[in-house]
């Protein structure tokens, strides 16, 4: 799912495919920076530094950035033959969670390609969050506490999330509404130059697409 901010209120929005939630977000004016929370920029070997620097700035809450896998190990048709590819070229392996979102990290890493003229960039919900909330938040989002922490410091920002949203309030989660309004905002942050990336310098490897994670 995916919020749209501009002066009115946000507007939520609901696809199973990024291609057609930005179709239909812009719908009602065509975006001008997409935020995404999804690896852009697959590594060819070792660690990505976004993801190094965005774990060293989330401190206690670094567990929920996981460590993207290099883009040959997305060649696995299994966990096991994409952990050993990883351990291979990078010397450590993958977890489950990483090569579960398979599917999704192939298929942002397509689009984002074929969209070179879109203002594109990767997020994190959470150093959004700690952004927001000037450090990382001390509870979780599937929390009540963490929930409606998220959501006080959204509208602290002027992201008031009201009514039942419509579709994608009836099918996305709630801590994926949380997610995809704390995107929005770093979407914002950006198209406003009040943004910053982690790391200072967006790099890109042989895919030639910039790597970052801005908040």
């Amino acid at each position: 799912m995916g919020i749209a901010l501009s002066n009115g209120p946000a507007v939520a929005y609901f696809a199973h495919h990024i291609e057609t939630l930005v179709t239909a977000a812009d719908q009602a004016g065509k975006v001008d920076v997409i935020a995404i929370d999804m690896p852009i920029g697959l590594p060819d070997d070792g660690v990505r530094e976004a993801d190094e620097c965005a774990r060293k700035e989330l401190g206690p809450r670094r567990s929920t950035v996981f460590i993207t896998p290099v883009r040959r190990a997305f060649e696995g048709a299994t966990h096991a033959e994409a952990n050993e590819i990883n351990r291979e070229i990078t010397g450590k392996g993958i977890s489950a969670q990483a090569f579960a979102l398979k599917g999704k990290v192939l298929e942002v890493d397509e689009w984002v390609r074929r969209s070179r003229s879109r203002r594109i960039v990767e997020v994190h919900p959470e150093l959004s969050f700690a952004e927001l909330g000037d450090g990382p938040l001390d509870t979780t989002k599937a929390s009540w506490a963490g929930m409606e922490k998220r959501r006080g410091l959204l509208a602290g920002a002027g992201i008031v999330l009201e009514g039942d949203l419509g579709t994608a309030g009836r099918k996305a989660r709630v801590d994926d509404v949380l997610d995809a309004a704390a995107a929005a905002w770093t979407a914002r942050r950006v198209a406003l130059g009040e943004a910053r990336c982690l790391p200072a310098e967006p790099y890109a490897s042989s895919d030639g697409v910039p790597c970052a994670i801005w908040a």
